[in-house]
């Protein structure tokens, strides 16, 4: 007597469109508003968020205008650091970082799209699922030690040369959870490829 799965067609279907629809909105809002305004189509993105040194100096606000560069630092521990007029490299570097977390991020809703699309047969353990699994791992990996290392990198080159680069510390900031998470996931991979292994040499057996 069969059992009745839980997981039905239009289930499949309300999933893979949830993440169509997430996949569009990360392109959209992380990749391509952040390229117009690199090409100067729309508004370029003029702020940084960075973390002031100055701040162990000063009580209150952080205020430093560079004459000749177009740039101002505001802020107590979490400051701003704003651009006027930003020219092409600036709007470039400013928005980088977000570019590729939105790349990267594209990258893994699409593999989940294609594991979603697995459920349409009512079985996800197949082994391209297992691939898959590891692919997003290690996307999620790289997302999280690239990310901050980007940010530092690029905040750097901006004020290179500057006075300001006196009140901006050199440092990336790594976020131990997501890591945490990227191996969670690739030793899901692990189970999956184990677990459709043993199904196969136990239907080989049949």
């Amino acid at each position: 007597m069969g059992t009745k799965s839980w997981w039905s067609g239009s289930d499949s279907r309300l999933l893979e469109a949830a993440l169509g629809l997430a996949a569009v909105l990360v392109g959209v809002f992380q990749v391509l508003i952040p390229a117009l305004g690199v090409v100067g189509v729309i508004d370029p993105m003029n702020t940084r968020e960075i973390e002031a040194a100055t701040t162990t100096r000063v009580a209150d606000t952080v205020t430093d205008a560079v004459v000749g560069h177009g740039m101002t630092l505001s802020g107590t521990h979490q400051a701003d650091l704003v651009f006027t007029g930003p020219d092409l490299g600036q709007r470039l570097l400013l928005a980088l970082p977000q570019i590729i977390d939105g790349l990267l991020l594209l990258l893994i809703l699409a593999v989940l799209l294609q594991m979603a699309r697995t459920l349409r047969g009512g079985d996800v353990f197949v082994p391209m699922n297992a691939r898959r699994l590891s692919v997003v791992g290690l996307t999620v990996l790289v997302q999280t030690t690239l990310a901050p290392v980007l940010l530092a990198l690029t905040t750097q080159i901006l004020v290179s040369g500057t006075p300001m680069a006196d009140q901006i510390p050199s440092s990336a900031t790594f976020t131990g959870e997501y890591v945490l998470l990227a191996l969670l996931i690739l030793a899901l991979g692990e189970v999956f490829r184990r677990g459709t292994k043993l199904r196969a040499d136990t239907e080989g057996l049949v």
